[in-house]
Parts: C-alpha cells; sequence; structure tokens
C-alpha cells in the first residue's frame, strides 16, 4: 500500500543498533520531508516500537510520549557494566551460582518505587547531561526518580540471563530496574537486550520494518485516532480555531473533536474551572 497522506504518525519497529535520531533522518529520507520527530527515544541497543510524526501532525509529538509503556528486557547476571547495559565497561564480576528467590524478587518490584538513572541517560543535572559528566570521568549527585511498575512477568530463566516482560510508567529506566533485580538476586548485572512492545495504545504488531517501509512506503496514520488513551469531547471548530477556552466537567488533557470525528486540538484544565487550548492540530 502507497503512503496515501502527507501528514500522520508512522510506526517504526527501530532495529538495534541505530539511534532513535538515524531512524528519523531514514524515513526523512524515504518520505522526502524534513519534519519527521520521534516521540519517546530508544536506546542504540534497543529494538521495538518507535513512534513517529511527520509533516504536520509533529505538531502533537509533545502529546504522544505515553504515560505507560511495555518491554521485553533480557538480564545478564553475574557482571555489571558502567552504562548498565552490554556495551559498557564491566566494573564488578560476580561467578553465577544459581538463586532460589526470582519470582518472589521480580514481585517485590510492582508498584511505586524510586529509581536511580544510569549514568550513561540525557538527564540533565545543572544543564548538563548526565552521559557528558560520565565521559569527562566527573562524579555527580544524581537524584532517584519517582516511577511505577504495572506489572513484571517472568518470559525465561536460562542460567544468569532471565528475561522478563516489564509494564511501566514514563520514565522507568529499564537498564536501572536490571541492575537493582540483580542486587536484589545479590549479584552484579546488566540489561543485555530490550524490545519496546507497546508504546500508550501502539504496539509492536502494527509497525513496519525500516526493510518493508524502503520496499513500499508505509501508509500514514491519522491523527484523529492517536488519542484513545484521552477522554474526548466535541466543539465548535471556530472555538478551538480561534483559541477560546471550553467548559467541561473535566478535570484533565482531552482530544478535541469537531462533530465528524477530525481532531482539532488538545485541550487541558485552566485552573479556574475551564479547558485551555494547548496545542490546535487543525
Amino acid at each position: 500500500m502507497n503512503n496515501t497522506v502527507d501528514s500522520g504518525i508512522l510506526l517504526v519497529d527501530k532495529p538495534k543498533g541505530m539511534t532513535s535520531h538515524d531512524v528519523v533522518n531514514k524515513i526523512r529520507r524515504l518520505y522526502h520531508t524534513k519534519k519527521v520527530g520521534h516521540a519517546g527515544t530508544l536506546d542504540p541497543l534497543a529494538t521495538g516500537v518507535l513512534v513517529l510524526c511527520l509533516n504536520k501532525a509533529t505538531k502533537a509529538l509533545q502529546f504522544l510520549s505515553a504515560d505507560h509503556k511495555s518491554y521485553i528486557a533480557t538480564l545478564h547476571l553475574g557482571e555489571a557494566t558502567d552504562t548498565y547495559d552490554s556495551e559498557g565497561e564491566v566494573t564488578a564480576t560476580k561467578p553465577f551460582n544459581g538463586y532460589d528467590n526470582l519470582e518472589a524478587v521480580l514481585a517485590s518490584f510492582v508498584g511505586d518505587q524510586m529509581q536511580v538513572p544510569p549514568l550513561y541517560s540525557a538527564i540533565k543535572i545543572n544543564g548538563k547531561k548526565l552521559y557528558e559528566y560520565a565521559r569527562a570521568g566527573e562524579t555527580v549527585d544524581v537524584p532517584p526518580r519517582a516511577v511505577h511498575i504495572d506489572q513484571i512477568r517472568l518470559i525465561e530463566a536460562n542460567g544468569a540471563d532471565i528475561t522478563f516482560e516489564v509494564q511501566c510508567s514514563k520514565g522507568t529506566y529499564i537498564r536501572s530496574l536490571c541492575v537493582d533485580i540483580a542486587k536484589a538476586l545479590g549479584y552484579p548485572g546488566y540489561m543485555s537486550a530490550l524490545r519496546r512492545i507497546q508504546s500508550g495504545q501502539f504496539k509492536i504488531e502494527d509497525c513496519y520494518t525500516l526493510e518493508e517501509i524502503e520496499t513500499e512506503l508505509a501508509p500514514l496514520m491519522s491523527l484523529d485516532g492517536a488519542f484513545e488513551e484521552l477522554p474526548h469531547i466535541v466543539a465548535d471548530p471556530k472555538v478551538v480555531m480561534t483559541g477560546q477556552k471550553i467548559t467541561s466537567d473535566y478535570d484533565e488533557k482531552v482530544a478535541v473533536y469537531d462533530i465528524d470525528g477530525h481532531l482539532l486540538a488538545i485541550y487541558g484544565p485552566d485552573g479556574h474551572g475551564q479547558l485551555k487550548s494547548l496545542r490546535g492540530l487543525f
């Protein structure tokens, strides 16, 4: 099927070894447009769901970084690295001699928790990214952040390698989760593989590989169906297009449509009982 609209969402199954920006650049060339952005970065080691917006749909990027995501991760026990993944320098080792409390340890991570992000990450401290401190050999105090783990499901335990599925909140670092699980099992450890299988409503089975897109351009999804997780309200387009506020019982972010089901804008509470326009998408 050929690309039938010039603006919309493209779901890509990111391959291992490419940065998210590498994928963006490739899609720019294939679709002959400079206006491509992604919602939710994946590290080069990771594969899976990468949500891209093309042309006018890039206006919606700030709202498409989903609050909840799902991954399949593999944890390797017996070695720790400075990057918390298989690409870093080994910093600690311990011979693997088994464990007997895996299910209980995994279950203990479900719920609210404070997590320390990896030093090799793009989080900024005092205006400088953490990986810049790490590369310069500088020490920095990294404050823990609140995250939520909805569910952890063991897929396979094969010696020193443990594969599990995790559903979690936005901002959760699976590399840190792997390191923390390893510590709870009594070992140094690192994340050896990661695959994002869902980001919000977008699932891996709906993604296209780059090889498929190179063979035949994939169709773009309309923004009209991109916000199933938000409450929907219908409004007069004239009200929305002139940036007027809307009286509503909702006190949260909402997707605003016209009577024909076309997305007009994302609105949010103004703190005074009304909804104000956060971004027009018409």
